[in-house]
């Protein structure tokens, strides 16, 4: 592997922040750590420190790219401050408080190490686990994602470990991707499972199904965390509640994206059918010379018919996207991955 040396961004390339993927040309390192940043300030100056100890040891080169979510505070002057004494730091400033999906984006798009790994900036998370989870990688071909999974978690019981606990069941059942700890910020990825998939919205929580989907192989290992000494947790109870709706769109991009017309035609079809059968016992009494203008049930077969039809000519509206979708700009309905080597004949 390349010396620590070698991964010297100059500060004011780390402050006027290139997106520097494999396409834009510039050398490839071994590990880049991704931590989006939200009225952190207190915590930065540590959270630089402890990545440094953490890999600088390990010969490894390695940057650390801290994406500011908007922060109100003076988070970004610090970050360009302490990018001037550590080269490998590379910071970035979002116009705006985005969330955090959009944050891990960012960074995913300017990383260039073959493995990333994903960070919370609380410190929450111990950056001494970061060589392990890589050490893992790479000795283990058939793992292409390791999930932390914070088996003593350091919070408070009501208000963050009940609803976490009760959202990884949720999910786990949801998504048929059975993790411990959705929440774990401390993820590593290999490179190019983060190339096929993008976030959006509040997706992160959903990181490993949408590796999973893009045909990554998940495993769970226990991780330290650390109680927050500083700063102020930016989630509430009512974080459940978006999750719920999240897992829905989740859901349906997991199983529909690629066959919309069964999400939604198969709803239609639970709707036109008994709408027609309604309609059409309705039709054999107003056949018999009985009235049926004041009937309810008259309205709601006609009701169940209309909205079985629109959801079915929805579904079709959805196969033509997707096959515009992919067609269009060529992008590739399925991954492949490389074969194992094959062993050695026996002479």
């Amino acid at each position: 592997m390349q010396p620590v040396d070698a991964v010297a961004v100059s500060p004011l390339a780390a402050v006027a922040d290139p997106v520097c993927g494999p396409e834009g040309g510039a050398p490839a390192l071994d590990v880049s750590v991704v931590v989006p940043v939200y009225h952190e300030r207190d915590n930065l100056a540590e959270l630089v420190q402890r990545v440094g100890q953490a890999l600088a040891p390990t010969g490894w080169s390695f940057e650390l790219i801290c994406v500011d979510d908007g922060s109100q505070d003076d988070s970004v002057a610090i970050l360009a401050a302490l990018a001037q004494q550590h080269p490998w730091l590379r910071p970035v400033a979002l116009a705006r408080n985005y969330g955090q999906s959009t944050a891990l984006q960012a960074g995913f798009e300017r990383a260039r190490g073959r493995y990333i790994v994903t960070l919370d900036g609380d410190l929450q998370n111990d950056p001494a686990d970061i060589p392990a989870l890589i050490e893992r990688l790479q000795h283990d071909p058939e793992v292409d994602v390791i999930s932390g999974w914070r088996h003593q978690r350091q919070d408070k019981a009501l208000s963050r470990k009940l609803p976490s606990l009760l959202a990884n069941r949720l999910i786990s059942w949801a998504t048929r991707v059975p993790l411990h700890d959705y929440g774990c910020a401390l993820k590593a990825y290999r490179r190019e499972i983060i190339e096929r998939i993008r976030l959006y919205g509040e997706l992160h929580r959903f990181i490993p199904s949408l590796a999973r989907e893009a045909g990554a192989r998940i495993v769970e290992v226990p991780v330290r965390h650390h109680p927050r000494t500083r700063g102020q947790s930016k989630y509430g109870i009512d974080r459940t509640f978006r999750v719920i709706l999240d897992l829905v769109l989740i859901v349906f991009f997991l199983r529909y994206r690629q066959r919309p017309l069964h999400a939604f035609g198969g709803l239609g079809l639970w709707l036109l059918t008994p709408g027609l059968l309604i309609l059409a016992y309705l039709l054999g009494i107003k056949l018999g010379g009985e009235d049926i203008g004041g009937r309810p049930l008259l309205l709601a077969g006609v009701m169940m018919v209309l909205m079985g039809a629109q959801l079915i000519v929805a579904g079709l509206i959805g196969e033509l996207l997707i096959r515009i979708y992919h067609e269009g700009a060529a992008r590739p309905q399925y991954h492949t991955r490389a074969l194992p080597a094959a062993a050695p004949e026996r002479s």
